[in-house]
């Protein structure tokens, strides 16, 4: 493999830097500590820019709802699933679905589910308008489970591009594998946004 190769697909690979046109900050917001904190004033941008519809979401990696909250305010539908008890990479590993179900019960758009995303790829057939895979930080269940919600949405997001190398190397071949367009989005822990192409 030549260096230039190498670069490109090590380094470039096709991801392109995600330029918000317009910063808009949500009606609707949780105060709540969250990493998420930042990237709430691009959704409706990236929404806009890439022509989505406003039905339906599906957001793999709940944590408190910070980001579920915010996804709400443009979709008529919102799906959160997540094992609500932790992982490797989060501060808290307590179970917390019953106390993230209290805070989220005012806004009736959304539907929590208790569940590992493994479980939920296995028996969900269904189309969304945009995914958000904010799990476990590693490359194979990045993968995984981005690999499903490339095919099963017409956007993906993937928070912490920036902070896990990871996640980046994962979304790059997922960029790869899919022949969906890739941006990234440097700021708060960076937001890779994987796109499919128009036919």
């Amino acid at each position: 493999m030549g260096l230039r190769t190498y670069i490109r697909e090590n380094f470039i690979a096709d991801i392109k830097p995600y330029k918000p046109k317009n910063f808009r900050k949500p009606e609707k917001m949780l105060e709540i500590v969250s990493a998420w904190k930042g990237l709430e004033m691009i959704v409706e941008d990236i929404i806009d820019q890439f022509d989505l519809k406003r039905d339906r979401c599906i957001e793999f990696g709940v944590e408190f709802g910070y980001s579920t909250v915010v996804f709400s305010n443009y979709f008529e539908s919102v799906t959160g699933v997540d094992t609500f008890e932790g992982d490797v990479h989060t501060v808290n590993k307590n179970e917390h679905f019953e106390e993230t179900s209290k805070r989220l019960a005012g806004y009736a758009n959304i539907q929590l589910v208790k569940s590992d995303y493994k479980d939920w790829i296995a028996t969900d057939n269904q189309h969304y308008n945009l995914a958000h895979v904010d799990i476990v930080h590693n490359y194979a269940e990045t993968f995984e489970c981005g690999l499903w919600a490339a095919q099963h949405s017409d956007c993906t997001i993937f928070h912490d591009t920036e902070s896990f190398p990871e996640v980046r190397r994962a979304v790059k071949d997922l960029a790869k594998k899919t022949g969906h367009k890739l941006y990234n989005y440097p700021q708060h822990y960076g937001l890779g946004i994987l796109v499919a192409r128009k036919r």
